[in-house]
């Protein structure tokens, strides 16, 4: 998957505790990473199911 036009940030929530980050500006697909390892693994959603995952933990 090619990444380098991700643009990474992270939750308003997280403040400076460690969080993930999220790509969300490649066409058709979500990136999430941990931002302690910013060259580690790279987990990749389609966008229905980051829009339904978020959807979920919202109601909690």
């Amino acid at each position: 998957m090619e990444l380098s036009g991700a643009t990474w940030r992270t939750a308003t929530r997280s403040g400076n505790t460690d969080c993930v980050e999220v790509a969300d500006n490649l066409p058709g697909v979500v990136a999430v990473r941990d931002s302690k390892d910013r060259r580690g693994p790279v987990l990749a959603f389609t966008p229905q199911t980051w829009h339904s995952f978020i959807t979920h933990v919202k109601r909690r």
